[in-house]
């Protein structure tokens, strides 16, 4: 029913002119028929059945005034001036010759359309030269410069508002294909948002499961205790990525009828668009770190203004980008996270004290880790150093440029934070 009711309005919209056109000419060869009945000013004569002919061939000429406005209109002023020749009174057919100039103005160039207008015009002093015994010359005059500068001036305006509102409709259209192109790209680079996303959550949680479940071995036939603390920590840490996992994959969902399967298997649609992971969290970060066998402080240093979550979450996964990699390829030893919290910046610093095995120029460099923190540094105008330190060890150092002065909460401080050293 809908595919019908598409192609008849497809249909009526491609024919439509064509039927206004049709009843247009058949009104204008009606009220001329009607008109050619009355009595004619002295010097014309009647219509009889080679007027009505005629003015019935003027009036359905103009059916095709919007395929062929010129040929339209020099047919209709050939049949016009022949009327006239014919001793008929020329009012009774002008209207036709006044609408089709109207056709060619508004389609048709500049110098088409004025000759049209003169072709009119002298038409009209034609008719009134050849009664000249009972015509006004003065007042034929004014009525040839008159009409067909009219008809001309609203044609002309009618075309170019024409114009208007095709360049408009081009607009739109190319608006439309932006805003669907800049839709695509919104898309996509969303997803390449969550897909970095998923590459920092499962990096640092396999990282600690994959070094937990090896000390668990390890230990297993002489320290049971210490085995189960390294199995409850993997199992902690697995439902923990499984749960930022099902976070960040639920905006992928699209649909009520998916939410509503959510809501059925007795989740709650609030788990799933949980906050995401900000500087409150940091602290269980390193408890899991710690777990793992790497000896990690935190210190923060100044007043904690309010950040974002956008920025919270850029030094959270910047400190759990570089503490993974320290997992990869350090081993065990020590690491300190700093943040310091300037005037005009935030900077966070990741160092570890490492050996000569650990190589993370060679190692990081060409994998997708740093490159992702430099591009959520660069999101807030920020940037991501790294490199090794002189003393030994590697250092991954975050700069961002401080939230303004109004954003601080008064006087307390942001949670998970404090100005002495944590543990």
């Amino acid at each position: 029913m809908r595919a019908g009711s598409g192609v008849l309005d497809r249909l009526g919209g491609r024919y439509r002119p064509l039927v206004t056109d049709l009843l247009l000419a058949l009104g204008y060869v009606g009220a001329g028929l009607l008109l050619g009945r009355e009595q004619p000013p002295a010097g014309w004569r009647s219509v009889d059945v080679l007027g009505a002919v005629l003015t019935a061939l003027v009036g359905l000429v103009m059916v095709a005034r919007r395929f062929a406005p010129v040929a339209v209109f020099a047919t209709g002023s050939a049949l016009w001036i022949l009327f006239i020749a014919c001793g008929y009174w020329p009012v009774v057919n002008s209207m036709p010759a006044l609408l089709g100039l109207y056709t060619v103005a508004a389609t048709r160039r500049l110098p088409t359309a004025l000759g049209c207008a003169a072709v009119v015009g002298g038409v009209w002093v034609y008719a009134g030269i050849g009664n000249i015994e009972h015509s006004s010359m003065p007042t034929v005059l004014a009525q040839a410069v008159l009409f067909p500068a009219v008809v001309f001036v609203v044609g002309r305006g009618s075309g170019a508002l024409a114009e208007r509102n095709r360049q408009f409709a081009e607009l739109t259209l190319q608006l439309r294909r932006q805003q669907e192109e800049k839709a695509l790209q919104a898309l996509t680079e969303e997803r390449v948002r969550i897909a970095r996303e998923l590459h920092d959550v499962v990096a640092h949680h396999m990282s600690v499961i994959s070094l937990q479940a090896g000390m668990a071995s390890y230990v297993f036939p002489t320290d049971p205790a210490a085995s189960r603390r390294a199995l409850d920590t993997i199992a902690d840490t697995s439902r923990e990525a499984l749960e930022e996992m099902r976070r960040m994959l639920v905006l992928l969902r699209v649909g009520q009828e998916e939410r509503r399967e959510g809501a059925g298997d007795g989740r709650q649609d609030g788990a799933d668009y949980a906050p995401a992971p900000g500087l409150d969290l940091l602290e269980p970060l390193l408890e899991r770190v710690r777990g793992a066998g790497v000896e990690v402080t935190l210190e923060v240093a100044g007043s904690p203004p309010r950040l974002p979550q956008g920025m919270a979450l850029c030094v959270y996964r910047v400190v759990q980008e570089a503490l993974t990699n320290v997992l990869k390829h350090a081993g065990p030893t020590r690491a300190a996270v700093t943040i310091r919290y300037e005037s005009r910046t935030i900077v966070v610093c990741v160092a570890n004290d490492g050996d000569d095995a650990f190589r993370p120029n060679h190692e990081m460099s060409p994998g997708h880790g740093l490159i992702g923190m430099r591009e959520r540094a660069k999101i807030y105008g920020g940037s991501v150093t790294a490199g090794p330190r002189a003393l030994g060890g590697f250092e991954v150092r975050l700069t961002l440029p401080a939230p303004t002065t109004s954003d601080r909460p008064g006087g307390l401080p942001a949670p998970g934070t404090g100005d002495v050293p944590i543990r």
